[in-house]
């Protein structure tokens, strides 16, 4: 293409600006070959003029398109040039707040200079396992793509962070060094990676130091390598420094700090341990005042010193090392701080003995004081001959002085860093490492000295090396893709690198002055000048003869040769290094030791493979210094070496960039960036690139890009490479310009720009046309609007004069109407007014004349009225008289009355007063009065009946003594008295008989009487009652209608709240439960590894009895589980030996402290247990007393009962054995018909007698159990009980409840004592005998039922005497409300209802209490009665089933009868025995080498059911050891299968169904009342009877728990890898596809990216929910399932959208809807919508719709704010950040418009993390689920190998 067709009008170029760098304008002028200059309008829309004319000038650079602006790679941009460059870094950085962008394979990173939520612990797992290229530019990143190509490819990486003072290059080296750490954790418990990271503190205090330029700048450079094993984890590290800049120990230029060590001493100088070291304030000293304000904003130097001294104690630095270290420090500072007296002008200098800084400086390194006075003002002379001692001047003895503390602080540094190295290694062989190096950048400054050329100098080398990485990688990629490759022009700066370093160069030069005695800076600098003058990169300056100019890769820069030769040598005096080495401490000494005696920096790093890893400064030796190796020696070495390293490692780069000298943040100077741009190589990438084919596109996105450029015909092939290469060949006509690989297209620069144009030319046409067809329908539509408008005018126009013309001719013929109707009204009013007044005149005169007449009759009429009334009066008088009187007399009468009356009255009225305040509790009273009148009703019928026995038995005496007086008569005719005697006796019967009748009538009209009376007062309360219930309720009804709303909001709040706690709680417990699982995970990983340590030679093995599993816990306990780990780790070591289990003592530690610690909570809880039990005690000794009675009563009947079932038990038991025994012998014998018949018969005999037995046991039982109550009372002298007392209040004995005389009771007890006695001689007897018994028995009953009769009469008189005493309570009681009542009425009417309430509800409350507290009662005694109960109930069967298969173990011959009686009795009772020693064989087909397939066919969870078979068989014969053997070896060898299937989803989710299951058994048969509630009668029959299995239902609970986390982490593994894919990048709505408008370029080398659809995650999905379904899983588990499973989703998609550029624009959000609705469609389709799975999407429900609104004005603003709840305020804002319009003609997202978000979103209180917590679990519920399976219905297939199982 000609410059004609690319700079024509509208087109945007770059021009040069001196403020700005390159300014951006705008051509409106096509221009033409020869043109002399360029017509632009600049952005402020001047006008300029563009010379081209003049020497030198070019065409203006183009400028990309806006949709190429802001890419997350520099490379792809079409046009490449340094104004391109700039623009996009400013727009990434100030726009979308982006500090990280690729150029190529470097990092730029801009610093922010603020901090930014970007480096959390959740991004550096949303990087791990991504490609380089995949998301948005990173350090993680970097990091990831070095540790993915040091495992893919096994090579050695290094990462090279490289700029100038405050870019950032520490922080991003810590931050890759983080992620290293964070992916690569160690293997082992050493927490090497948390050492690396405290390295940093320690070499941040005593490396970094304020500059101009940054507040914590690196002084020294560093290459750290980080040691990985064979599984990628870290093992060690290793450290080398670079060029310590010494001399800002002793000189700080203004603004600047000494190094941070300094002044964090002096900061801490208050603490107790430092008094000693003499410090004060940092203004107190010279090293660290010279630079002026010794704070910095923001830190705090205590602070910081309380961290270094952490990593001191963290990488093992001793104590007493850490003091000697500060003391040296401090040391250094009084060495300052000398006062050096000069004498002599000069010449002499001396500093006094009593100067406290030299004692102090003395005193803290343990050295003479008056041989270091002496020698620091003084040298030594050595001749051949002799040695002189010379004094120095004042000059040289601040020299010396200030070189002793530099060298002081050099050793001091090297000491620290080889001590770091040493608690950084490892003896493990070391794989593989990366290394981090953290170089300074070019500088260049006003004054520029030997560190400025060092550091340059190693710039240069590593430009080189970066320039010759990057050639060849993109020589490799043309080669890959099969493109002809043509050598690329690039800079070499190996020149420069020799003018420095090779023979006779610069640092050459510089160590020839050093030899010489005489040696200058200026003699060193003419000789550069004579031999580099040629030099193409050397140059002397004009106006000096002491400076020199190297034309550096980046710049030229000017050094000042003064202080070369000095900072060079290095020099420091042997006399103060040799009393430095006789100091009193150890450590000082070591510290200038010669460098044989010191300890080799190599010991450290003497593994790391193919590289000679060795210090960068070897230890200074004083003596024969011109034998010393020089500064710039070593620093060449140095450097060489790590050239080697790097060079022998795949690099990846970090250009840092500081963007303004200010410090401020997000504010960009271009000027300062262009400057670093050139200098870190960035520049020189591009051009690499653009020199070649920097533009790169696969053929799908080339295609589905471009293909509005093709033609149907193109568009109807099926090869996409083919349409590609035709379109191409169609459209560039330059064959040069594009390259075809094998997978990619490769451009020129500008030609994807050109594509782009043409692109957008084909769109604008189209909307041309589209806006022209628009148009012109828009018009026609306009005119037939104004047509059929115009229309409807006319017609409405001619209409509105018609209808006016019609009204006009309305009105007039109105008129005439109302013209004639008003006259004719007018004349007719006048006619009316005549009239009306004539009519008036006659009226009166008229009315007169009747008044007159009127008036007269009136008066005769008054005076006959008057007389009427006094005749009346008279007669009147006379009547009242009369009357009064009368009155009189009755009202004495009605008052004598009405008195009586009265006083009836008061008394009625006082106890209607005293029903109304009566209770509710009144109806039961009133219920219990009626019962009591029934009762008297039937006493008084009971009475009538005896009455009439005596009256009739009273006729028949004398009827019969009639008769005897007849016989009598007749005898003795002539007996008289007799006669008279029997008559009188007569008589009196007679007379005693109608007394009786009388009494009688007497009685019956009492009780009448009283009944009726009860009856009226009965009704009386139940009208008052409701009268009193409906006052209450309307006064409840109006409480609840005040307080129901806030008591409901209350309500609902309390209950979000404790839910909330409660998750909260349980996620707490469930971390736990996790952490715990992974701290056996761990202990079974040490105990493999010392297993595999104990079988290699030299040492023992484990006892062959000792298996894996012995570890696991045997006890419910999680405490004694982990104690039992921490003893056999004790075990394990000292078998090894401490040599070899050093490695692993941290676990142990970490166990033993674990077990204190759970051994003190356990400790703690006892004491708190046996607290609360000793006050329940006190509070229940009351209680305890209360119920001995009824306890002692309760043991009686049970003790009885036992002895008496037991005994009948062996009767039964003997007549079942010899009955059988006959029926045999009798079979034999006779057919079987009569068999069968004899059989029958005497079975219901048996059961007949049996039947009756039971009925005279349960009365004997009776009577035994009060006789030995009365016994007991009798021998405690106590009282006899008056009240009745229940003995067992589940039994309905009869007679139970009542009194039994003492003496009755004793006599009836011996009497069957003897009947017992002779029953024992009854023994030919079987069914008589046992009637005799109950003959015997009867007896006894029946004197006992007599007394009993007259003790229900006493009791019945008693009951009427305490009903007579109530009543009076009850009337005093009414009273006494009656007077409250009163007093009430005499209150307001609302203190009137406050005071009613209150008496009610108290009353109320106290009855509450009252019936709470004897409900507890009964079913605290109803419960302990029950178990007991089936207790005994139990062992009766036992003992019963226990004796019947005797004899048919016995008599084996006996096979036709024994057989079918087994059959009847021996059906399956749902349990499964087994023999001990069958556990292992059970545990093992059961549970290890069981596969889900086994039983699929079968009942789900059937292993489960099948334990818990075995379980209640163990329970059922009482074996507790059977038990806790068969659940732990259960729990155990489930663990065990879950560690061996730790990958297999199908195997742990079979387990967590029947660990559930398991867990739900041992519930719903627990006999627990809770858990009972759904159980049918068949399965209650199957619950457990002896253990209580609590503890180890919680241990299944922790189990479940487990495998649940375990199925969650392989469900999740699983899908992971298709999330991203299936969901941001699946193509579902074809023609959506978020294609990138440039090339995207992937730098990592990882083969074959797979790429899943959504069908297959929901296929993925399906797959997990049919087998949970199938294995029989809970469904409420199963929505958990996938509730964490989509919250998984939703955080792994989102975190990806909010990493990455290209996936957020409007097809992107639609394309995502769409899969969300296909994920919820899912849900719904499984039923699973109530799960709260379709919830945990709402994130990226709303990212999707935020990336589909509208973006412009506020009103959208608004829109957005209120729609994206769910998404924190950094989320929306980064997603606006992100979003990229696909083509030009979608508008980008304004700056403004984001910062009226997030002015609108500043109230929100989002938590300050952008980035989702993927890893995030929910706690897990498991709800009781019970079974309708009975456990008598299972069946056990024999694919399972348990014939060893009996079914019982």
């Amino acid at each position: 293409m000609s410059a004609a067709q690319l700079y024509t009008k509208y087109t945007r170029v770059w021009i040069p600006d001196p403020d700005e760098v390159w300014r951006s304008a705008e051509i409106i002028k096509d221009y033409k070959e020869g043109d002399k200059s360029l017509q632009l309008k600049l952005e402020d829309e001047t006008l300029y003029e563009y010379p081209l004319d003049l020497p030198g000038s070019e065409l203006p650079f183009l400028r990309n398109p806006d949709i190429l602006v802001g890419q997350n790679d520099l490379t792809a941009l079409s046009y490449l040039h340094e104004p391109a460059i700039l623009h996009n870094l400013k727009v990434r950085f100030l726009e979308s707040n982006h500090i990280y962008t690729y150029c190529g394979i470097v990092l730029v990173a801009i610093n922010p200079y603020e901090q930014l939520p970007i480096y959390e612990q959740d991004v550096i797992y949303a990087y791990s396992g991504q490609n380089m290229g995949d998301m948005d530019p990173h350090i993680f990143a970097v990091a990831e793509e070095a540790y993915k190509q040091m495992a893919r490819e096994e090579k050695n990486q290094s990462i090279i962070v490289s700029g100038e003072s405050g870019a950032g290059k520490t922080v991003s080296a810590k931050y890759a060094m983080r992620f290293f750490a964070t992916v690569g954790g160690s293997a082992s418990e050493t927490n090497i990676e948390t050492k690396v990271l405290a390295s940093s503190p320690i070499m941040e205090a005593i490396g970094n130091a304020k500059t101009t330029r940054n507040d914590n700048s690196s002084r020294f450079g560093k290459y750290i390598q980080i040691g990985f094993d064979k599984r990628y984890h870290i093992i060690g590290a290793n450290m080398r420094t670079y060029l310590l800049e010494k001399s800002r120990v002793v000189f700080q230029a203004e603004d600047e700090r000494n190094y941070h060590i300094f002044y964090q001493l002096c900061a801490s100088s208050s603490l107790p341990e430092f008094k000693d070291l003499g410090l004060t304030c940092a203004e107190d000293f010279f090293y660290t005042s010279q630079g002026g304000d010794t704070s910095i904003d923001g830190v705090d130097g205590a602070d910081d010193f309380e961290k270094t001294r952490h990593a001191f104690t963290l990488l093992g630095v001793k104590e007493s090392h850490q003091m000697t270290i500060f003391r040296i420090i401090a040391a250094i500072l009084h060495l300052g701080n000398l006062k050096i007296q000069g004498e002599r002008d000069g010449e002499v200098c001396s500093i006094s003995s009593e100067d406290e800084h030299l004692s102090s400086f003395c005193s803290l390194l343990g050295v003479e004081h008056n041989q270091m006075q002496h020698w620091l003002c003084h040298r030594k002379l050595v001749t051949t001959a002799e040695t002189y001692v010379k004094s120095m001047s004042l000059h040289q003895v601040v020299n010396a002085r200030n070189a002793l503390a530099k060298h002081i602080y050099a050793q001091l540094f090297n000491w620290i860093v080889q001590h770091i190295n040493k608690a950084l290694h490892t003896t493990v062989k070391q794989h593989s490492f990366i290394g981090v190096l953290d170089i300074y950048g070019f500088e260049t400054f006003e004054v520029n000295s030997f560190e400025q050329f060092c550091i340059n100098y190693a710039n240069e080398k590593l430009q080189q090396q970066f320039n010759s990485h990057v050639f060849k990688l993109e020589q490799e990629e043309y080669m890959k893709e099969g493109i002809p490759w043509t050598l690329i022009d690039f800079y070499d700066n190996q020149p420069c690198i020799d003018l420095i370093e090779a023979k006779l160069g610069i640092l050459d030069l510089l160590d020839e002055e050093c030899k010489v005695p005489k040696g200058t800076d200026q003699n060193w600098a003419q000789k550069l000048y004579d031999r580099h003058a040629a030099s193409q990169h050397f140059q002397k300056p004009r106006m000096s003869n002491t400076s020199f100019i190297v034309l550096h890769f980046a710049d030229k820069v000017e050094y000042q040769s003064e202080g070369f030769l000095e900072k060079n040598r290095d020099t420091v005096y042997e006399e103060q290094i040799n009393i430095l080495k006789a100091s009193q401490y150890q450590m000082v000494a070591d510290l200038f030791q010669e460098e044989k005696d010191a300890v080799p920096a190599t010991a450290v790093a003497k593994r790391m493979p193919r590289i000679n890893v060795r210090s960068a400064k070897p230890a200074f030796k004083a003596a024969n210094k011109e034998h010393r190796k020089t500064v710039g020696h070593q620093f060449r070495n140095s450097l060489q070496l790590l050239m080697e390293t790097l060079n022998a490692t795949t690099p990846h780069y970090v250009r840092c960039i500081k963007p303004n000298d200010e410090k401020l943040p997000f504010k960009f100077d271009a000027k300062r960036a262009v400057q670093q741009l050139r200098a870190c190589g960035v520049l020189e990438t591009i051009r690499i690139s653009a020199a070649g084919f920097p533009s790169r596109w696969s053929y799908p996105d080339f295609f589905n890009r471009y293909r509005v450029l093709m033609n149907k015909r193109d568009l109807s092939k099926n090869d996409k490479k083919q349409i590609c290469q035709t379109l191409l060949e169609d459209l560039i006509k330059d064959p040069d310009k594009f390259q075809f690989g094998r997978t990619k297209i490769f451009f020129r620069a500008g030609q994807v720009a050109y594509l782009e144009k043409l692109r957008a030319d084909k769109f604008r046409a189209a909307t041309i046309m589209i806006q022209k067809t628009v148009r012109g329908w828009l018009q026609r539509a306009r005119y037939q609007r104004l047509r059929r408008a115009t229309l409807a005018l006319q017609r409405y126009a001619r209409g509105h004069l018609a209808r006016r013309l019609f009204q006009h001719l309305r009105r007039t013929r109105a008129a005439i109407i109302l013209q004639k109707q008003y006259r004719m009204l007018r004349m007719r009013r006048a006619f009316l007014r005549v009239c009306s007044a004539t009519l008036t005149i006659q009226a009166f005169a008229r009315g007169m004349f009747v008044r007159r007449i009127y008036r007269q009759m009136l008066m005769e009429h008054k005076a006959t009225i008057l007389q009427k009334y006094a005749r009346g009066w008279l007669a009147r008088v006379r009547f009242r008289r009369a009357q009064a009187a009368a009155v009189v007399l009755q009202c004495h009468w009605r008052r004598l009355r009405a008195r009586r009356q009265l006083q009836a009255l008061r008394i009625e009225a006082r106890s209607a007063q005293h029903l109304k305040k009566l209770n509710i509790g009144m109806e039961n009273k009133v219920v219990q009065l009626q019962r009591k009148v029934d009762e008297q009703n039937k006493e008084n019928k009971l009475l009538n009946e005896q009455l009439s026995m005596l009256t009739s038995a009273h006729s028949s005496e004398v009827e019969k003594l009639k008769k005897e007086l007849q016989q009598y008569q007749q005898t003795q005719q002539g007996d008289g008295k007799q006669l008279l005697s029997l008559q009188e006796e007569t008589e009196r019967l007679r007379m005693e008989l109608e007394r009786a009748h009388g009494e009688r009538e007497v009685l019956e009209d009492s009780h009448g009487k009283e009944r009726d009376l009860l009856r009226k007062r009965i009704c009386d309360l139940e009208e008052e009652n409701a009268l009193l219930k409906q006052e209450k309720e309307e006064l409840n009804s109006r409480i609840l209608c005040q307080s129901e709303d806030e008591f409901a909001r209350n309500t609902v709040e309390e209950n979000i709240q404790m839910k909330k706690e409660l998750e909260e709680e349980r996620s707490r417990y469930q971390n736990l439960v996790k952490e715990y699982a992974s701290l056996e995970q761990r202990y079974d990983n040490l105990r493999d590894e010392m297993t595999i340590f104990k079988q290699t030679p030299g040492h023992r093995r484990n006892p062959s009895n000792q298996s894996s599993l012995e570890s696991d816990s045997n006890n419910p306990s999680i405490c004694t589980s982990e104690i039992g780990d921490t003893e056999d780790v004790i075990q394990q070591v000292e078998e090894i030996g401490m040599e070899k289990a050093a490695m692993d003592m941290t676990l142990f530690l970490k166990l033993q402290k674990r077990v204190r610690e759970l051994e003190l909570e356990r400790k703690k809880l006892q004491a708190q247990l046996e607290k609360k039990e000793q006050d329940s005690k006190k509070s229940q000794v009351n209680e305890i007393k209360t119920e001995v009675t009824s306890e002692h009563e309760d043991f009686a009947y049970n003790s009885l009962k036992r002895q008496e079932l037991e005994s009948e038990n062996k009767k039964l038991k003997n007549e079942l054995n010899e009955l059988r025994k006959a029926i045999a012998d009798h079979a034999t014998q006779n057919d079987s018909n009569d068999v069968q018949d004899g059989y029958n018969l005497l079975l219901n005999q048996l059961k007949s007698a049996n039947e009756e037995l039971e009925v005279r046991k349960e009365e004997v039982l009776i009577l035994r159990s009060q006789i030995m109550k009365a016994a007991q009372q009798k021998e405690t002298g106590k009282n006899m009980v008056k009240e009745r007392e229940s003995i067992s209040p589940n039994a309905n004995w009869p007679n139970s409840d009542r009194h039994v005389d003492q003496e009755d009771a004793i006599e009836a007890y011996q009497g069957m004592c003897e009947t017992n006695r002779k029953t024992e001689d009854w023994g030919y007897l079987n069914e008589d005998g046992e009637l005799g018994l109950a003959y015997q028995g009867l007896k006894q009953v029946a004197r006992l039922l007599e007394a009993q009769l007259q003790d229900q009469r006493r009791e019945h008189e008693e009951e009427m005497e305490a009903l007579k005493n109530q009543v009076d309570l009850m009337q005093e009681e009414l009273e006494k409300q009656q007077q409250a009542f009163l007093q009430t009425l005499q209150l307001s009417p609302e203190v009137q209802v406050e005071f009613g309430l209150q008496q009610e509800i108290t009353r109320l409350t106290n009855e509450n209490l009252d019936l709470k507290e004897l409900l507890e009662k009964l079913e605290k005694n109803e419960k302990k009665l029950k178990k007991q109960l089936k207790i005994y109930m139990k062992k009766v069967q036992d003992f019963e089933a226990s004796q019947t298969m005797v004899p048919v173990e016995r008599r084996p011959h006996e096979q036709n009868m024994q057989v079918a009686v087994q059959r009847k009795e021996k059906d399956f009772q749902g349990m499964l025995e087994y023999y001990k020693e069958d556990e292992p064989l059970l545990i093992r087909n059961l549970i290890t080498d069981l596969k889900p397939q086994a039983v699929s066919a079968t009942v789900p969870c059937l292993p489960a059911y099948i334990l818990y078979m075995c379980i209640r068989h163990a329970d059922y014969i009482n074996d507790d050891q059977k038990v806790h053997s068969l659940l732990t070896s259960t729990i155990n060898g489930v663990k065990k299968v879950l560690k061996k299937h730790q990958d297999d989803f199908e195997m742990t989710s079979f387990w967590l169904a029947n660990t559930c299951r398991l867990l739900h058994c041992l519930k719903q048969y627990s006999g627990e009342e809770g858990f009972m509630t759904q159980n049918t009668a068949k399965q209650n029959e199957h619950c457990l009877k002896n253990f209580d299995l609590t503890e180890y239902r919680q241990v299944l609970g922790h189990l479940s728990i487990q495998i649940y986390q375990q199925l969650i982490n392989i469900a999740e593994s699983i899908l992971q890898p298709m999330i991203v894919s299936a969901v941001l990048e699946n193509e579902s709505i074809q023609g959506l596809s978020s294609v990138k408008p440039v090339g995207h370029r992937k730098y990592s080398s990882n083969a074959g990216d797979s790429s899943y659809s959504l069908d297959e995650m929901i296929r993925q999905l399906n797959t997990f929910h049919s087998i949970m379904c199938d294995q029989g899983l809970d469904p409420e588990i199963i929505q958990q399932v996938f509730k964490q499973l989509f919250y998984m989703i939703n955080a792994i998609a989102l975190n990806n959208l909010l990493l990455r550029k290209d996936v957020c624009s409007w097809s992107t959000g639609m394309q995502l809807r769409f899969n969300i609705s296909q994920l919820e469609e899912w849900l719904h389709g499984k039923n699973l919508q109530q799960s709260g799975a379709a919830q945990t999407l709402e994130p990226l429900i709303q990212a999707a719709q935020l990336l589909q609104l509208k973006k412009k004005t506020s009103e959208d603003a608004e829109a957005i704010c209120s729609l994206c709840t769910s998404l924190t305020t950094q989320q929306i804002v980064k997603i606006l950040n992100l979003y990229t319009p696909v083509n030009e003609f979608e508008e980008r997202v304004t700056v403004a418009f984001i910062r009226n978000i997030q002015k609108q979103l500043q109230e929100r209180n989002d938590p300050p993390q952008l980035l989702l917590d993927f890893k995030h679990m929910f706690p897990v519920l498991f709800p009781f689920n019970p079974s309708a399976i009975t456990m008598d219905s299972i069946h056990l297939p024999a694919s399972l190998n348990l014939d060893f199982l009996n079914k019982v």
